[in-house]
């Protein structure tokens, strides 16, 4: 289903009203026509899970496809190759949100720690992740978690912010890693709480200003956000094509009117989300806005 054959719809804005007298297809076209800030990069091909070593040829390919689209990548692992993903962003002229991909394996986590340091002492990070929602799947202690955070803090370039990605609940009732972090990273999903799609901008917006609330002032970037295109319901939330390319066109569209930093998730569909770690069902493979063979989902344009 493509919404570019729609050529008179216009988009409500949550409040219900129409929020201009521009088509869907103009509005679309007005935002891809400037950078937008940031995506999350999707790097395994079909056939490929975490685990597996990433290729340059495969990273260089998917960049070449997102450079002209977005000022950051974000990473999620500086293990396995997807460490060459903020290498190759800086070539193309990309600022880099690089994570080490924390867990329960004690020797994965120091490797990618090591790698994470490494990169950014190389040049290659702009902002450091450290850990993505191990607190939410009860991966690692707070304490632990706090001891790599301090000692990211350390080791890291001073004049790299260093954060950590989880839920936005998650800095509201744990305060000691909120006053850990330089910059605050909240993932924003009203998907994921079964919110109805036409609240759900505005919902995405309040779990972004509770962070904001509790951040004392600190820079809060919504580090992850987004709404699948297939794969069936989660409560309330329907996935399907038209309630991702709206979701993305009014969050995309609100980041730049107010200037909110976001990385919208994701770049490509990944299909072994489906099953394995991940465990999101179906749905989990239809998160990309490009398409799991990189076309471009919503426009012509690629």
């Amino acid at each position: 289903m493509s919404l570019r054959q729609d050529k008179h719809h216009h988009l409500l804005n949550p409040a219900g009203t129409s929020s201009e007298h521009r088509t869907l297809d103009e509005r679309l076209e007005a935002l891809l026509a400037q950078k937008m800030h940031g995506i999350s990069f999707s790097a395994y091909v079909d056939g490929q899970k975490p685990g597996d070593e990433l290729g340059r040829d495969q990273i260089e390919r998917r960049m070449t496809v997102l450079a002209s689209r977005f000022s950051w990548i974000r990473s999620f692992s500086t293990t396995q190759g997807n460490d060459l993903i903020p290498i190759v962003a800086k070539e193309h002229g990309l600022k880099t949100l690089v994570g080490a991909w924390l867990g329960t394996d004690d020797d994965k986590n120091r490797l990618e720690m090591e790698r994470l340091i490494e990169l950014a002492h190389e040049g290659a990070v702009d902002i450091a992740a450290v850990g993505n929602e191990v607190l939410y799947r009860e991966d690692l202690s707070e304490d632990q978690l706090l001891a790599f955070m301090q000692e990211a803090r350390e080791r890291l370039p001073s004049h790299i912010p260093m954060g950590y990605v989880d839920a936005y609940y998650e800095f509201e009732a744990r305060p000691n890693i909120t006053a850990a972090c330089d910059v605050l990273l909240t993932n924003c999903y009203p998907f994921w709480e079964g919110c109805a799609h036409p609240y759900a901008i505005l919902y995405m917006q309040d779990m972004y200003r509770r962070v904001q609330r509790v951040a004392e002032g600190k820079r809060v970037i919504i580090s992850e956000t987004g709404w699948p295109s297939a794969g069936g319901n989660f409560y309330g939330a329907e996935s399907s094509p038209q309630g991702a390319y709206l979701y993305f066109l009014r969050a995309m569209e609100w980041a730049a009117s107010e200037d909110i930093e976001m990385f919208y998730f994701s770049s490509f569909d990944e299909s072994w989300k489906v099953a394995g770690d991940a465990g999101e069902g179906d749905v989990g493979a239809h998160w990309g806005l490009w398409d799991k063979d990189e076309q471009f989902k919503y426009a012509k344009a690629s």
